[in-house]
């Protein structure tokens, strides 16, 4: 069947994801193979001290970014799109949006970026024995919680955007085991919340005095395969403003931009890695066998269909380059040239390759929001040199490259070196590893194995709950077993992954600079 053909009778699959600076829609067939895209691009805001998008930045986004899709396909085919055989929602995991019975907002939406629920993270650590990072849902409630602040007893139900966003389209109140492994502890037994670390809940002071118990207010938890509702009428209405989209389509769990990142790169299986590298980054590993301890640095999640993944999450990765090769922009203009966004990016870039392999001494730090993972509380932005550092353009661009991963590698050597991890294979996607080469040979070095990069990894997560959309209607249909064994036989058997092994002298400058990186914290 042609493109066409699937498109025209809504046999294609639509999956859209929420990331921070894109909402982007993609539509595949049943093989993955992408028919269409859409975008819109949107910006958090810093509002009274916390990150947020408001409601109307999202249902306008989504709008928006549907409607984009919408007009490409008539314009590449020449119809107007009126059904999918299935669509996925997916976005920026952790955060908190709080709702009372109405259905009403009831604080503005606290993004995964805001750092200010420390103490109600370290308490609920200790208390269970297990690290919960502060941009995870339950550190926001619990700490809303030790504020006092007045929304908390009207709460009926909270939940992240992806969430949100699927109840909106569905009506249904659930999650993919992936994104609520990002609001409470799952237990990977059972497929659901940590029973026993809910109890504990239960018996903290705060939760004494709030007219709920946590467990009516998490949204119910689905595995990747699982049906989590249809579009309604009035979901269709909120997603497509022509009209033109039809009711009653098969919705997938939603999910978190981690397990779409998974999916994405095939690293769902045991000892399979991946990085995504965007505005943020983190490094995910599924793991063979529980880690020795507790460490504040990484975090225990779980695949799309409840594996448990260790996890190193950044809030910090390209923000700080895409600043500086703005500036160099903004020079090439004061010269008389308007150099395209792609080429100088890829320039400069690629100019870091010819940099010296610790930098030349040079050291950065891109923290233009909080990084639990080194201590640093808020936006803490620097660029440091000595009277011996070799400051040319190559050093500048790669101490960038470098410093970008710096959080990141601090977590893995915590999980590879001192816990002895295992990974077979490491993947890597997101803008970090758009120019061909530069970051995925950075990221070997970082990581100190190799470290592949998929022709499909420019598609990102809104492939990834696509992907996911299409296995539902696999499992459904008695066509799939395992999420790995469907993603291994139908969607990657003829897809080529380009494996780039660590370079010694990059392995070795990469650690001279962090020992920098590491000793300059203390500023």
């Amino acid at each position: 069947m042609d493109n066409r053909t699937i498109l025209a009778e809504g046999k294609a699959i639509l999956g859209i994801e929420f990331g921070s600076t894109r909402i982007k829609a993609v539509v595949i067939d049943e093989k993955g193979d992408v028919l269409a895209q859409g975008g819109h691009g949107w910006e958090n805001r810093y509002e009274n001290g916390v990150w947020t998008y408001s409601e109307e930045d999202i249902r306008n986004g989504l709008r928006s970014c549907y409607s984009d899709l919408r007009n490409n396909i008539k314009k590449e085919y020449g119809i107007d799109v009126t059904s999918f055989a299935g669509i996925g929602i997916s976005a920026m995991m952790h955060g908190y949006l709080a709702f009372d019975a109405a259905g009403k907002l009831l604080v503005p939406f606290r993004t995964w970026r805001n750092t200010i629920t420390e103490d109600a993270a370290g308490v609920l650590t200790k208390a269970f024995d297990f690290n919960i990072p502060q941009r995870w849902s339950i550190a926001h409630l619990y700490q809303a919680m030790r504020n006092g602040e007045s929304h908390v007893n009207s709460i009926a139900h909270f939940t992240t955007l992806a969430g949100w966003v699927h109840e909106q389209l569905t009506g249904e109140k659930v999650l993919g085991v992936g994104d609520a492994s990002g609001m409470f502890p799952i237990d990977s037994a059972t497929g659901d919340y940590d029973a026993k670390m809910l109890d504990i809940f239960d018996t903290l002071p705060e939760a004494k005095n709030v007219p709920w118990k946590l467990r009516d207010i998490l949204p119910k938890v689905l595995s990747a395969g699982e049906s989590a509702g249809v579009l309604s009428a009035e979901g269709a209405a909120f997603l497509d403003e022509s009209g033109m989209l039809q009711a009653g389509i098969p919705v997938c769990p939603p999910e978190g931009d981690a397990g779409t990142g998974m999916v994405a790169t095939n690293s769902v299986g045991l000892r399979t890695g991946n990085i995504s590298a965007g505005t943020s980054v983190f490094a995910m590993v599924v793991l063979e066998k529980p880690l020795s301890k507790v460490y504040p640095e990484i975090d225990l999640v779980t695949t799309p269909d409840g594996a448990a993944v260790a996890m190193v999450h950044c809030n910090n990765c390209t923000s700080d380059i895409n600043a500086w090769v703005n500036l160099f922009g903004e020079f090439g203009k004061l010269m008389g040239y308007d150099i395209p966004a792609g080429d100088l990016f890829t320039k400069l870039y690629s100019v870091a390759l010819s940099g010296e392999a610790d930098c030349g001494g040079l050291i950065s730090y891109n923290f233009l929001s909080g990084e639990p993972v080194v201590g640093v509380a808020d936006s803490k932005l620097a660029v440091l040199r000595t009277a011996e550092s070799r400051f040319t353009l190559a050093n500048f661009m790669r101490m960038h490259m470098y410093s970008a991963l710096g959080a990141l590698k601090v977590g893995l050597d915590l999980l590879l070196k001192k816990e002895g991890v295992k990974v077979d294979k490491m993947l890597g996607h997101g803008g970090y590893f758009k120019t061909p080469v530069v970051g995925q040979k950075f990221a070997a070095a970082a990581v100190g194995a190799p470290v592949s990069v998929m022709e499909t990894a420019g598609e990102g997560g809104a492939w990834g709950i696509g992907l996911l959309a299409a296995y539902m209607l696999a499992k459904k249909a008695g066509n799939a077993g395992t999420l790995q064994e469907y993603l291994d036989a139908v969607v990657f058997a003829d897809r080529k992954a380009v494996a780039i092994d660590p370079d010694a002298k990059d392995v070795a400058g990469f650690e001279a600079f962090m020992d920098s990186f590491r000793a300059g914290l203390g500023l």
